[in-house]
C-alpha cells in the first residue's frame, strides 16, 4: 500500500494556511477518502521541514505548466518522476506523481500561489523552481509559446529578476545569442566586461552558494554553473579570447 500520509509529512507545513494548502488539501483529501491511506497517517501532517515545502509548492505549480498548452505529456510526467526519485526517493515520486494527476484537474490560482511562495521561500529556492519548470516544459523537446507565457508569469509573481528569468530561460530555449542571455549581457559587451559577468554568474550559481541548503541543490545550482561555463566557452571561442 502506497504510503501517502509519508508525503504529506513532507512537508505541507506552512502551505496549509495558503492557496498551495488549499490546493494539496484537496488532493489529500481525495486520496484519503479513497482509502488509500490509513487514518492515522494524517497526524505526520504536522511535521515542517524546508524541504518538504519546496516538494508541496514545486508540484503545484508544475502543474499549472503542465495545463498551460492544453496536454499532459508522458515525457513531463516521467521528467517529474526522475526528479522526486533523485530527491526525495522511488516511493515518495509515486506518491508525488498520483498527487499531480489529481491537482492537474483543479483551476490553480497562479498568481496567488506564486505570491506565497515568493513570500516564505529563499531566492535560491525559487530559481531552482524556476530552472526546474523550463526543463519540464522542455521534456518533450521544445518549450511551447504557452508554456513560456505560463512559466513568465509565474517568475515575475515570485519576484525572481527579468535578468535571472531570461538566463536560464536560455538554458533551454535555443535563441540568438543564447550565451549572452545566459551571462546576462549584450553581444556589444567589451571582452573585460565579459570576464566580469561571467566571474558574476559562477558565483550566484556555484554550488558552494547553496551548500546550506542540501546535496540536492547542489546538484541543480552544478547544473547551472555548468550552462554558465558553457556559454563563456562560447563567447571566449568566438570573440578568440584566452
Amino acid at each position: 500500500m502506497t504510503k501517502f500520509g509519508k508525503w504529506v509529512g513532507l512537508g505541507l507545513g506552512w502551505a496549509l494556511g495558503g492557496p498551495i494548502g488549499g490546493i494539496l488539501g484537496l488532493a489529500v483529501g481525495s486520496i484519503f477518502d479513497s482509502g488509500t491511506a490509513a487514518t492515522g497517517q494524517l497526524r505526520d501532517a504536522r511535521t515542517r521541514t524546508l524541504r518538504g515545502d519546496y516538494a508541496a509548492s514545486l508540484i503545484v505549480l508544475i502543474a499549472a505548466v503542465m495545463k498551460a498548452d492544453g496536454r499532459v505529456m508522458k515525457s513531463e510526467l516521467d521528467y517529474v518522476r526522475r526528479y522526486f526519485v533523485s530527491r526525495f526517493g522511488e516511493d515518495t515520486a509515486s506518491e508525488a506523481v498520483v498527487m499531480l494527476r489529481d491537482i492537474l484537474k483543479q483551476e490553480i490560482p497562479v498568481r496567488d500561489v506564486a505570491h506565497q511562495l515568493a513570500q516564505k521561500l529563499d531566492y535560491s529556492y525559487r530559481l531552482e523552481m524556476l530552472h526546474f519548470l523550463f526543463g519540464i516544459a522542455s521534456a518533450d523537446g521544445s518549450v511551447s509559446h504557452a508554456e513560456n507565457e505560463v512559466i513568465q508569469k509565474i517568475s515575475g509573481y515570485m519576484s525572481i529578476t527579468g535578468s535571472d528569468f531570461e538566463s536560464i530561460r536560455a538554458m533551454f530555449v535555443s535563441q540568438t545569442d543564447a550565451s549572452y542571455k545566459i551571462l546576462e549581457i549584450e553581444p556589444t559587451t567589451s571582452d573585460e566586461d565579459v570576464k566580469k559577468a561571467f566571474r558574476r554568474m559562477a558565483m550566484k550559481y556555484h554550488p558552494d552558494k547553496v551548500s546550506h541548503l542540501g546535496e540536492d541543490f547542489k546538484k541543480v545550482a552544478h547544473e547551472k554553473f555548468r550552462k554558465v561555463q558553457e556559454a563563456y566557452d562560447q563567447i571566449k571561442k568566438e570573440r578568440g579570447l584566452n
